[in-house]
């Protein structure tokens, strides 16, 4: 490993069919008055809300809810959720839901006491929150996008078609706790379950498609993502499978807790690119992924070939003797095609409703990145754009 880096990830984790038993050890540690933030209303009917709110009860916790945080949390909602926040004088946020809920409840806790506009602040200036923050923890609901664990948070101002994320650089952002049960997880619709499983998957891999070293960081991406592949398959066969659907869990955590990150650079375009589409069409996070990937991998594939190549053979198996490395990597981008069509994922921008008057602003709202093999160009942009519009890539 060339690089150096520091490490700190202060998130405590309970995983396992037990693990809400601890939710009252953590929140005792904070204070009375509570903000609870969740989405639709799934966990309504599922139970987890009764049995958090239970717990809540118990503790003599004052309650205030956030309800209807959406797939695509919007800076309105935000607004909203500080306003609400303000009100009750909020000691702690507790995020139940997924990704998306999370990702809220991080932005509402550096925007609470922050005495600027937090769109212009976060994700028109990046900055980093110079006002107290207010601690999160998190009960997750859905495997995918490893918020549980990480310092981002991804917000989307639908009037500007822009859909950004920022991960913070102070660790107190981060979650105080997660509490991880996959049997939550196992109420989602298999779209969901399918997105979520790529979600993860493109994690790692905008990780590990950039630098040229020998890094410890990557052989742990590469066992990550076999886990996906052989976790996702049987449990797209059986939604129900205990252990495939805790594997899956796991990995999504250790896939974005930024592990995988240390001493090297990283990608991140296709999250760039994918988060541009759903600003214009609010599709679902990991298909959007899914949309732009391949037409994106074959673009860069020449210029990091030495990886896909290795990608081919310690990810998907593929036997390179007599065959050269691109015909290697060509071989290994197939084999990635044919699993994202057997998990059922969207293929193109079309399936996940990107029309081409759209075009424009999604090109125009996708960030350039500089940490992958090839830093792309407007023009770029658009060219893997409209391959990702192609029926048949």
């Amino acid at each position: 490993m060339l690089g150096s880096f520091s490490y700190c990830n202060p998130t405590k984790l309970y995983f396992g069919e037990d693990a809400l038993d601890n939710l009252s050890v953590e929140l005792a540690k904070y204070g009375t008055r509570v903000v609870l933030a969740y989405g639709s209303g799934s966990i309504k009917k599922n139970g987890i809300y009764d049995s958090v709110m239970e717990i809540l009860s118990k503790m003599g916790k004052e309650v205030a809810e956030i309800a209807g945080v959406m797939p695509n949390p919007t800076i309105h909602k935000l607004r909203e959720g500080i306003q609400t926040a303000r009100e009750h004088r909020a000691d702690f946020i507790l995020a139940v839901g997924g990704g998306s809920v999370v990702d809220y409840a991080k932005a509402l806790s550096v925007s609470v006491h922050c005495e600027e506009d937090p769109w212009e602040k976060y994700y028109a200036r990046f900055e980093e929150p110079s006002c107290e923050i207010v601690p999160v923890g998190v009960v997750l609901t859905m495997a995918g996008t490893g918020s549980e664990m990480n310092a981002g948070a991804v917000i989307t101002y639908p009037e500007q078609k822009l859909k950004i994320g920022h991960v913070f650089a102070d660790e107190t952002v981060m979650p105080k706790f997660a509490i991880l049960n996959p049997r939550y997880t196992m109420s989602l619709p298999t779209y969901q379950m399918a997105a979520g499983i790529y979600d993860i998957f493109n994690h790692i891999c905008e990780q590990y498609f950039s630098g040229e070293d020998d890094n410890t960081s990557d052989y742990i991406g590469e066992g990550l993502m076999r886990s996906v592949i052989h976790s996702s398959r049987i449990a797209v066969r059986n939604p129900e499978d205990y252990e495939a659907r805790s594997n899956i869990m796991w990995t999504a955590t250790w896939a974005l807790n930024t592990l995988t990150a240390k001493g090297k650079s990283t990608d991140w375009m296709v999250h760039m690119l994918g988060q541009s589409v759903g600003a214009c069409s609010n599709a679902t996070h990991g298909m959007t992924l899914s949309a732009v990937s391949l037409p994106y991998y074959k673009f860069i594939m020449p210029y990091g070939i030495k990886k896909f190549a290795r990608f081919a053979a310690n990810v998907w198996g593929v036997d390179a003797e007599g065959k050269t490395e691109e015909q290697a990597a060509e071989e290994g981008l197939a084999a990635m095609e044919s699993w994202m069509k057997e998990l059922g994922l969207a293929m193109n921008l079309s399936e996940v409703g990107v029309t081409p008057d759209m075009m424009e602003d999604i090109v125009n709202g996708t960030l350039i990145m500089e940490g992958g093999y090839k830093v792309l160009s407007k023009e770029d942009v658009r060219t893997v754009l409209n391959r990702a519009m192609a029926e048949d890539m």
